[in-house]
C-alpha cells in the first residue's frame, strides 16, 4: 500500500504531529522535526531562474528575509541517474519556514519500468513496492499544489529538478516558474575550507548534527536537507546575508 500524504497549509490536510517517514505499509518511522502551526504566506513570484549562479532579476524578492521565506525542500528517488532513461520511484518534500516544518509530502511513484537491482539495494525500494503506487501523472499535480508559493530547495538541485520537470513534461503539465535554491553551492561557500571533507548530504547532516539523517529515501533525505538548509541560513546571517536577493547576488559572485 502506497504512502501518499501531504500536510500543511495547502488545503490538503493540517499538520498531524511529528510523524516520521512512512513506508509502503504505512508504518511510522522515527520522529521528525519540530512542527509549527500551519500558516499561509503570500506566493513568491519567480522567473524560473535558480538562485545558484544567477541573480533573480525582475522578481520582487528585495528585502524578503530568508527566515520569512517558505521553502519546499524536495528529494526524489529514481530508477537511475538520467531522466532521459530513468523514472521517479519516490518523492518527498518538506515545507520549511523560520526553522519550522509546516508541512510534508511523501509518496511512492510507479515508474512503469523495472527497478534495477543496484538501485533497489541502495534505496530499499522494489518493483513490487511501486507496482501499486500512483503514476507520476497522478502525483505531480498534488506535489505542485503542495509547493505552490514556495522557493524550491534541494541538495544537488539539478538532479531532482531534472526528474521533476521531465515527469511534468511526460504528463503534459507545465512546470511552474519556481525559484530554486541548491544547498550544495551554498554549503561550499559558507563552510570554511577543511571543515568537512566534502559537501555530500550525509557529510553535512553529520557535521551539523541534524536531527534528521539521509538514508536514500525521499522523505528522510528531504528532512535532512531541510535541517541542513536551516543551519546554512543561520550561517548566512552571520555573514550578513539575510534576504533572498542578498543570497542571489552573493551566489552570483564568481
Amino acid at each position: 500500500m502506497t504512502d501518499l500524504h501531504a500536510t500543511g497549509p495547502t488545503g490538503l490536510a493540517g499538520p498531524t504531529g511529528p510523524a516520521g517517514p512512512t513506508g509502503p505499509a504505512g508504518l511510522a518511522g522515527p520522529a521528525g522535526p519540530t512542527w509549527a502551526a500551519a500558516v499561509r504566506v503570500p506566493a513568491v513570484r519567480s522567473a524560473g531562474l535558480p538562485l545558484t549562479g544567477l541573480p533573480l532579476t525582475g522578481i520582487p524578492l528585495t528585502g524578503i528575509p530568508l527566515t520569512q521565506v517558505e521553502f519546499a525542500v524536495i528529494d526524489v528517488e529514481t530508477t537511475g541517474w538520467s531522466p532521459a532513461e530513468a523514472r521517479i520511484t519516490e518523492i518527498g518534500a518538506v515545507k520549511l519556514r523560520a526553522g519550522q516544518v509546516t508541512g510534508e509530502f511523501s509518496t511512492l511513484v510507479d515508474p512503469a519500468m523495472p527497478i534495477p537491482a543496484d538501485i533497489e539495494a541502495l534505496t530499499g525500494i522494489s518493483s513490487q513496492m511501486v507496482s501499486v503506487a500512483p503514476p507520476a501523472a497522478d502525483v505531480m499535480p498534488t506535489l505542485l499544489v503542495f509547493a505552490r508559493g514556495c522557493v524550491l530547495a534541494a541538495h544537488n538541485a539539478p538532479f531532482d529538478l531534472g526528474f521533476l520537470t521531465a515527469a511534468c513534461a511526460a504528463c503534459g503539465l507545465p512546470w511552474p516558474e519556481f525559484a530554486v535554491l541548491d544547498t550544495v553551492p551554498v554549503a561550499r561557500q559558507v563552510l570554511i575550507v577543511g571543515e568537512t571533507p566534502d559537501c555530500k548530504l550525509a557529510t553535512l547532516a553529520s557535521f551539523f548534527e541534524t536531527p534528521a539523517m539521509p538514508r536514500h529515501r525521499a522523505l528522510a533525505d528531504a528532512r535532512a536537507t531541510a535541517a541542513v538548509l536551516d543551519v546554512l541560513i543561520t550561517r548566512l546571517a552571520l555573514l550578513g546575508i539575510r534576504t533572498l536577493d542578498e543570497l542571489s547576488e552573493w551566489l552570483a559572485v564568481p
